[in-house]
Formats: structure tokens, sequence, C-alpha cells
């Protein structure tokens, strides 16, 4: 009829681009009009697979980079930033709704500028984790307490502060559980004691641990028998660490911690209650200066595969 305009068909996507734009919709409670900001993403992006010649199931950060570099042209900063909000979300639905992906390639999908800013890795390669876990032993009363110590750096990323702050009491051995009390956020906070983690604590208790007046855990080895001060604990640590890599320190394995569970599927905000940050954007620098590594260390791990 005169007046009016005909009615563009919207091109459907392949099946799954139209499972996740209906999943979003769906779990977001989001507009009609959200929806379609994110297809004007998606389409562009499976034309480009298409003529790229690389299907979902094999899709690698490379590619995904060369889209974006491709993409972006003639967008604004800020434009570019919510588009790899879009990506990243469809990446993860891949992941974990759909189980397409091996790899969790969202927390890669970085701006170019956050590496020219990026700083040296500060934290350990999966091989170095495993070489300081198995140099870890038994065999005197202050290896036994070492290894306590290093597992509670790693397992649960605590501060060498905290690591000597903890107490009798704030550990629950029938529940496998932590209370972490004074924290750099004042914010106190029960972590969950890994079954390795708990057993090096019980071995130190009921191997090494002497009877005292103090209810700090970790205390000296001889009498008169004192709670260890903050730089005996960073020093041995420290020890541990550099015996695998020169140049870490006791921190690194908190940042080792924080990568794990990003790694893992693990939310920023979940991050930071369990780092103890004082705000959002402590964790979220925190984790950026290490995304290049993680992508070398992931794409390295796909190549053996």
């Amino acid at each position: 009829m005169p007046g009016k305009h005909p009615r563009i068909k919207v091109r459907r996507l392949p099946e799954v681009y139209e499972t996740y734009l209906v999943y979003y919709q769906r779990t977001r409670q989001t507009s009609e009009a959200k929806v379609k900001q994110i297809r004007r993403v998606l389409r562009p992006f499976e034309r480009f697979l298409k003529r790229s010649g690389v299907k979902l199931a094999h899709l690698r950060i490379e590619h995904i980079d060369a889209f974006l570099s491709e993409f972006y042209v003639g967008f604004a900063p800020g434009t570019c930033r919510l588009y790899r909000s879009y990506l990243r979300g469809f990446l993860k639905y891949l992941y974990q709704e759909r189980g397409i992906l091996r790899k969790d390639l969202a927390p890669l999908v970085v701006g170019a500028p956050m590496f020219a800013k990026a700083q040296p890795p500060k934290f350990l390669r999966a091989w170095e984790v495993k070489q300081l876990l198995a140099s870890l032993d038994l065999s005197s009363p202050t290896k036994i307490r070492t290894r306590a110590m290093v597992h509670l750096a790693y397992f649960l990323g605590l501060r060498p502060r905290e690591i000597c702050r903890i107490s009798m009491e704030e550990i629950s051995f029938s529940q496998a559980e932590l209370a972490v009390t004074i924290r750099k956020n004042k914010s106190p906070l029960k972590l969950p004691l890994p079954d390795i983690l708990l057993k090096s604590i019980v071995a130190y208790v009921i191997g090494v641990r002497s009877k005292s007046k103090y209810r700090k855990l970790f205390l000296t080895s001889f009498a008169p028998y004192r709670p260890l001060t903050l730089s005996y604990v960073s020093r041995c640590i420290r020890d541990c660490v550099k015996a695998v890599n020169p140049s870490a320190s006791p921190y690194w394995l908190r940042h080792t911690c924080a990568q794990n569970l990003l790694e893992a599927g693990a939310s920023i905000f979940e991050i930071k209650e369990m780092l103890g940050h004082d705000s959002i954007e402590a964790t979220r620098k925190y984790l950026q200066v290490h995304i290049e590594l993680m992508r070398k260390v992931i794409l390295d791990e796909e190549k053996e595969i």
C-alpha cells in the first residue's frame, strides 16, 4: 500500500547463533532491540568464519583477533568495547552451554591497548606449578610447615600476612573450611579447603605443631613456641617459588590462584571476594596484565592436544 515501507526480512543465522540469541533474550530478559545489536556483530562474525573456512569447533583466538581487526574499522572505542562484550557472551555460551569450544576464549577477547600496557607475567606456568608442588616434601618438621603455608598461598590465594594470622579456631576440620577474618578489605570470608590443602594442614597440626598458649596456626619450631612473623612466612614461601623461577615472589602464588579461577570460569566478582580486594577495578587490573601470557598458554596447550 502507498505510504508503507516494505518489511525487511532478517536473514537467519545458522542454528547455534539463533539458539544463542533466544537463550540470551530469555536469560537476560532483555529487549528485542538489544538482540538486534548482538545480531549485528554475530552476522559479520559468521560470514568471516565461513569465508575463512573456520568451523566454530576449531575456533582459535587468532581467528577472533583477525575478525575484530577487520570489523572494527571506523568504529569508536566505546562501540568496540560494547561489541567485544557481545562476542564474549557468545563465546562463553559455546563453551559452557553447548560444549562446542574446548577452551573458554571469552576472557581472552580484549582490546589492543591492553597489550601495550601489559607488564611481564607474574604467575607460574603450569609446569612450574607442578615442579613447585612436587618439591614440597615431608622430610622434616620445618618442611611440613612450609608445605602447608605454600598450599595456603597457592590454593586459596592468601597473602603472607593472612597466612601468619590464621588461628586454630578459624579452621573447621570437619567442614573443611577456613574462616579468613582479618582481610585487607575488612570483609571476612569462609573458604573451602581442597583435600590436598586440608591434609597438609592436618599433617602439620598433628605431627609438628607444639603445644602453646598461642592459638596462631603456625608456630616456631623451638621453645619458647611463638607465632611466626610475617617476614619469616614470606621468606619460607619465597625460597620455594624462587627454586622453580628465580624471578618469583610469594605473591606470584596469589596471582596464579587468580588465573586458575579465571580459567576455570569464575566471574571477576567471585575472584574479587576470594582475593579480598577493595574494589572490582583492583581485581580487573590484577588479572588483565596476565591476559597475553594466558593466550600463549592456551594456544600452546591446544597444539599439544
